[in-house]
């Protein structure tokens, strides 16, 4: 049986010449680094690109749900972490919008878990937030995973991901002040731990899907599912949990009970709710792809017309500034700075009222009507003319995508 070596298609080349290929690609700097540091650079671009974004989004909306920098840091950090894996893992359905539209999702949910659950969230956002970002990841790498294996692997990759991304959090909340001894420093080790039960959890709910091979979870993954519920049962009983603390006889089992089932219940749904979303979002996604080639297209005639459109702002923010000047009283509230001419000038253009400055006499009001004329008709005429340059272009483009339409299967 031919052996795979060095990524060789046909096994080990007789004559040695393994060897020469090898030192080849050893002198030229590609072993075990695809496509060398140009390669490198670009994921690099790639993982700083995605986390900026991410942090756009996932910061932004982090504070509109809660003040506590912690929370913020946990909802940027699972984002980020969870992005950029994703976003630089490769295949046809990674790159920089996947990375982008997992880790936003992700850390908006981590953000809002983190801000309305009071206390320590962990045992209630980890498990939520790990079985959604593998629902995420399996609706957009459906037909790719095939079985428990798939999922188990896209499961245990997320949990690392996810403990590197609360790690930022957990030190700035001091949970590791004690060092080894604090019982804080399981939590990574715990948060990879519950793959198994995401895993096993996800492949349950999606063993009908068309394309699935196997028929039961392996014997392993189930047993490496029982470990989170096992932990959780031994910490109920002797109060190592802070929930079964205080409890005794029926109230200890009914409040185990509880906690079992919904750590068996959410953690689905969370699941369903992360596929779901992904498959109705993808094929409405994708036509945003589209645009961008008619966008490359218009670029340049869209900076055109902002050039001139902001040209035409600071012209006339000039020639209100000397009306007033030359013909005091000309303009109620009168700006005193550039800034304030500007201002008015950008609501004139867009035929705005302006609060706190009006034109008050007759040239101030014949200044303001010829600006609006010159605005109007500049986006009239520089559109026409886009269009009549463009246009012979747009339609070999929607031509294109047309013919590839109807191409695919």
């Amino acid at each position: 049986m031919p052996f795979l070596v060095f990524g060789h298609p046909h096994g080990i080349p007789a004559g040695g010449g393994w060897k020469e290929e090898f030192m080849g690609r050893r002198i030229s700097g590609r072993v075990g680094v695809p496509g060398g540091k140009r390669e490198l650079v670009r994921r690099f671009w790639l993982g700083m690109g995605i986390a900026t974004v991410v942090s756009l989004v996932d910061v932004p909306f982090g504070y509109a749900i809660t003040g506590l920098h912690t929370d913020i840091l946990i909802g940027a950090g699972c984002g980020i972490a969870i992005g950029v894996g994703i976003g630089l893992r490769g295949g046809p359905q990674s790159g920089l919008w996947t990375g982008i539209l997992v880790g936003s999702i992700v850390g908006g949910a981590a953000a809002l878990l983190a801000g309305l659950v009071p206390g320590d969230p962990d045992g209630i956002l980890v498990p939520q937030v790990l079985a959604l970002a593998v629902g995420l990841i399996v609706g957009f790498r459906g037909p790719s995973i095939t079985g428990y294996r798939d999922l188990s692997r896209e499961s245990l990759i997320v949990s690392i991901l996810l403990a590197l991304g609360l790690l930022p959090a957990w030190i700035a909340q001091g949970r590791f002040s004690e060092g080894l001894l604090d019982d804080s420093t399981l939590l990574p080790a715990i948060t990879i731990a519950l793959f198994a039960w995401i895993a096993l959890t996800g492949g349950l709910l999606s063993h009908r899907r068309r394309g699935w091979a196997d028929t039961r979870p392996p014997a392993l993954l189930v047993v490496g599912a029982a470990l989170p519920p096992a932990l959780l049962i031994v910490g109920m009983a002797t109060g190592a949990l802070q929930e079964g603390r205080g409890l005794s006889g029926l109230d200890l089992v009914v409040a185990t009970v509880v906690i079992l089932g919904f750590f068996a219940v959410a953690p689905a749904i969370a699941f369903l709710f992360g596929r779901t979303v992904i498959t109705w979002l993808e094929p409405r996604l994708r036509v945003y792809g589209h645009l961008v080639d008619y966008l490359r297209v218009m670029w340049i005639p869209i900076g055109a017309f902002a050039v001139g459109y902001l040209t035409i702002i600071g012209l006339f923010a000039g020639f209100y500034g000397t009306l007033e000047r030359f013909l005091p009283g000309a303009f109620s509230n009168a700006g005193t700075g550039i800034a304030d001419w500007l201002s008015f000038s950008f609501f004139a253009a867009l035929g705005q009222d302006f609060a706190s400055m009006k034109p008050v006499s007759v040239g101030a009001k014949m200044l303001v009507g010829i600006h609006l004329i010159l605005s109007a008709g500049w986006a009239v005429v520089l559109f026409a003319a886009v269009m009549s340059s463009i246009g012979p272009k747009l339609d070999k483009i929607a031509q294109r995508l047309d013919d590839e339409g109807d191409d695919s299967p």
